[in-house]
């Protein structure tokens, strides 16, 4: 697969600030940091900042994949191990349905998807899948709708099981500290994919191999490696430290 430095760049960058932002929240959660700034909306603009880049630019670098199945299937199973261990060693703070599941399925289906997408022009399908993500963007929550905006309350006979939950419905009394499900999530994942062939289509793409940092782009080349390993260490380090 050809590398597009300007990608892990930016795939490095958003990695820091994730790190960042989980060491705040271990030092709120676990370590009992009274900081009330954390849960207003800087904290929450903050954390919406890092899974958005990441789920779009996941979408974004789909097609220049070229063991998707392998791929997929290895970033589910991350989230697998992370859900395992959460569950089993500290439930209280456990992950269930977390990014790197969504990340992999997403991943696995737009496999069969992308003979259907290919027909879409790219241009008309940011549009679409922007608009559907903005609209199913509140469905954990009952509605669809965007963030404030509650514009069609769904009807509860769809938040029943695990199964629902994974999609998008979550059951009742479901508690995850990352949750991210198929809807609204997959509809971000597909802009970024459209906009990939939008760049690819003006012959932009060019433009992304010019050289970065590399320690970033070092960064960003690990990327599922560093996930899987960063809290971990954040939680000895701060152990240690504090």
């Amino acid at each position: 697969m050809k590398r597009y430095n300007l990608l892990d760049d930016i795939r490095g960058i958003t990695l820091i600030s994730m790190i960042l932002y989980h060491a705040v929240w271990d030092l709120v959660y676990i370590f009992n940091q009274d900081w009330k700034w954390y849960h207003s909306d800087i904290g929450y603009v903050w954390q919406q900042s890092i899974c958005w880049v990441f789920i779009l630019l996941s979408g974004f670098c789909w097609p220049l994949g070229k063991r998707k199945w392998k791929r997929g299937a290895m970033v589910f199973a991350g989230g697998l191990l992370i859900t395992v261990v959460t569950v089993l060693l500290m439930p209280e703070n456990q992950v269930i349905f977390g990014v790197l599941t969504l990340i992999g399925s997403c991943t696995l289906i737009m496999i069969p998807l992308d003979k259907l997408l290919q027909k879409c022009k790219p241009l008309v399908g940011i549009v679409i899948s922007a608009f559907l993500f903005v609209v199913f963007r509140n469905v954990n929550k009952g509605y669809l709708g965007f963030e404030g905006w509650n514009l069609v309350k769904l009807p509860r006979m769809l938040y029943q099981n695990l199964v629902t939950t994974y999609l998008g419905f979550p059951k009742a009394g479901f508690y995850s500290t990352d949750y991210f499900s198929i809807l609204p999530w997959i509809f971000l994942f597909i802009t970024g994919y459209f906009l990939y062939r939008f760049i690819q289509e003006k012959s932009m793409l060019r433009f992304m191999e010019r050289k970065g940092l590399r320690p970033i782009e070092w960064l960003g080349r690990h990327s599922f490696e560093i996930y899987l390993l960063h809290q971990p260490l954040l939680y000895f380090g701060l152990s240690v430290l504090l």
